[in-house]
């Protein structure tokens, strides 16, 4: 179960980082955050994300 976490959030990261970047980069200058759960939400987003730019750097710098 532990691996395909780990590979999930490797493919969630490639899949949704460009995406989830640029349409929340652009939300954050529209939008006014007074909901924690928007904020908490995308702060867990943001942290799955580079999260699994993490794992996938580590297994990547395994083969060099």
């Amino acid at each position: 179960m532990k691996k395909f976490t780990k590979f999930s959030l490797i493919w969630y990261s490639q899949q949704f980082a460009i995406p989830f970047w640029i349409v929340g980069h652009v939300h954050l200058h529209v939008n006014d955050y007074h909901d924690i759960i928007e904020l908490s939400s995308s702060i867990i987003m943001h942290c799955m994300v580079a999260l699994g730019f993490w794992f996938d750097w580590k297994e990547h710098d395994k083969g060099d």
